[in-house]
């Protein structure tokens, strides 16, 4: 019930060269280098919108939240101190706005199903798998071919199911299953201890799982091969 992505060697020296670009970056912007923000700005706003628009279900406002985010983030640049990654800072700031505007809105949330792309572009995302795409994953992955041509028709129910669920549960299933983000990052973003992340995950997937059983129940399984 999960899709979790494979972090060996050569992740972790990209990882390890990517925050070092950052410090660069941030450490330019510090010193009033105002084009350098553009730089983090062109590297990020694919995946801080994608992770506005799946916890907010609607584009204009992901990409009105997105914008804000980066705002907040330039005008608090000088505060930064590195003690957390430059993302997962960048992140906190753009899901306590979409927490902040829920709040207000006090509306349920409808889970969107466009593809997931940077704001006001078409395409294939840059980011990790889209909303739909991961949707499909989660109850199709083991499927035979045949059965995965229901995939559009599951990815609606899965997206169903994951804005039924509480905001905060759904947070943090975006987070570690859509994002890829270690427990220790989701922790930091959320300002929460790592075994209540586990803890939240754990409820959330049982939760969908639940939700999801007529599908996982009717998932036609493979025939046995002859012997």
């Amino acid at each position: 019930m999960r899709l979790t992505a494979m972090k060996g060697p050569t992740a972790k020296a990209e990882n390890t060269a990517s925050a070092r670009e950052d410090a660069v970056l941030i450490a330019q912007c510090q010193d009033g280098q105002t084009a350098s923000y553009g730089e983090l700005v062109r590297k990020y706003q694919d995946r801080v919108f994608n992770l506005c628009l799946r916890m907010c279900g609607h584009r204009a406002e992901a990409e009105d939240l997105t914008q804000e985010a980066f705002v907040r983030a330039l005008q608090s640049i000088d505060r930064f101190d590195g003690r957390s990654g430059f993302y997962t800072w960048l992140f906190r700031i753009a899901v306590n706005l979409v927490l902040s505007a829920r709040r207000k809105k006090s509306r349920r949330m409808t889970f969107s199903l466009d593809a997931t792309v940077g704001p006001g572009r078409s395409g294939p995302s840059s980011a990790p798998a889209d909303a739909q795409t991961h949707a499909q994953r989660l109850v199709t992955a083991s499927d035979p071919p045949d059965a995965r041509l229901l995939g559009a028709e599951r990815a609606q129910l899965v997206a169903q199911a994951l804005a039924s669920i509480e905001e905060e549960h759904r947070c943090v299933v975006i987070l570690r299953d859509m994002e890829s983000l270690g427990y220790h990052e989701i922790a930091e973003i959320l300002q929460v201890p790592v075994g209540t992340v586990k803890s939240r995950l754990h409820r959330a997937r049982l939760a969908l799982r639940e939700k999801l059983s007529p599908i996982l129940e009717d998932r036609p399984r493979p025939q046995s091969e002859p012997t």
